[in-house]
């Protein structure tokens, strides 16, 4: 496996090829062990993995902990390659529910000062509010993120789950190196107006959500029961019906994998590789296993056959759900 790089928009740095999204080390997919969780980290630095995302509302702050116990413990030169990520303004209650999100500036600089204590770094090398606060313009937001870049505290401008129209009104406003949006084989949703005005303006995507959140990494099985605290018992694309035709797709593109002697997850991973330099996908490994099943994505070339095989195996709007329960899809900028 080679560790190739891409950048981050026109503005942006050089990253791996592949991030690691940190979300389900803390919070969302039931269970995680720490020490696997550090090891996990350590592992993908060592391997070349440059980017790191995170939120600061994963689990309270405790993703953020995690990341800094896990890059304090590096070894320095290993430490000192990682850029990370951060998503701030989600807005939670002791009980977990979610209240909305905050863009205010004073709150933009409020986030960032916990996030950096948490991280324990001097610098945020890519800030982004995770969803769009409705209540108060973007071009605040942004500037305000951009005020933190000016005093050292961040490096690059970031953006998560907006619209077209979003997206250019804040680039108007300050340098976007990149976009985080969710884009998988069976969310391609952002073909049609996001990432044709992210390339017009220059911005990257950094693509999460690149194996559904498992559901076509070619583990989940049709008995799976979820636990209580994992959300996905609760997201349409993972209930009745919906589940069966979906794992259906998985089956047809279990037959492509396997005729090229790789894994169902690899595959998907390289289909979003091949959509183009200015995409990054992010890959949620909770343990080194699965972050080695991963980083083999990189070593999978997809001809013109193959990706014809693909899409035929698995059409675009071919998924069955919506990738959200429908309170939080009404939100989303970018499905607007």
């Amino acid at each position: 496996m080679t560790m190739r790089t891409r950048k981050l928009g026109t503005t942006g740095p050089q990253v791996s090829a592949l991030g690691l999204g940190c979300m389900g080390m803390s919070s969302m997919y039931g269970d995680a062990d720490r020490a696997e969780s550090i090891a996990t980290v350590h592992a993908a630095l060592e391997a070349g993995v440059t980017l790191l995302d995170t939120g600061d509302f994963y689990a309270m702050g405790h993703n953020e902990m995690l990341i800094g116990e896990a890059l304090r413990t590096a070894p320095a030169a290993r430490r000192e390659q990682a850029l990370v990520s951060v998503k701030f303004g989600a807005l939670r209650g002791p009980d977990g529910d979610w209240n909305g999100f905050d863009g205010r500036p004073a709150a933009v600089r409020n986030f960032a000062a916990y996030s950096l204590q948490r991280l324990g770094v001097d610098h945020i090398d890519v800030y982004r509010i995770a969803r769009l606060d409705p209540a108060v313009p973007i071009e605040e937001t942004v500037g305000a993120i951009a005020e933190l870049i000016e005093k050292g505290y961040v490096r690059h401008v970031g953006l998560s789950e907006v619209g077209a129209e979003t997206i250019r009104r804040a680039a108007a406003t300050a340098p976007v190196a990149d976009v985080q949006i969710e884009y998988a084989l069976i969310s391609r949703g952002i073909e049609r107006e996001i990432l044709p005005t992210t390339r017009e303006l220059g911005i990257s995507i950094t693509a999460y959500g690149v194996l559904a959140r498992g559901l076509i990494s070619g583990h989940f099985s049709r008995d799976r029961r979820l636990a209580a605290d994992d959300w996905r018992a609760h997201t349409p694309r993972f209930q009745g019906d919906n589940l069966r035709h979906n794992l259906n797709l998985v089956d047809a593109l279990r037959k492509i994998a396997e005729q090229k002697g790789v894994s169902v997850a690899q595959i998907a991973i390289a289909w979003v590789l091949s959509r183009g330099e200015d995409i990054v996908p992010l890959i949620g490994a909770r343990t080194r296993d699965r972050l080695t099943e991963s980083l083999g994505a990189l070593d999978v070339t997809l001809d013109e056959a193959d990706l014809a095989a693909v899409e035929e195996a698995v059409p675009a709007d071919a998924a069955a759900g919506d990738r959200y329960p429908a309170a939080q899809m009404a939100h989303l900028d970018s499905e607007r």
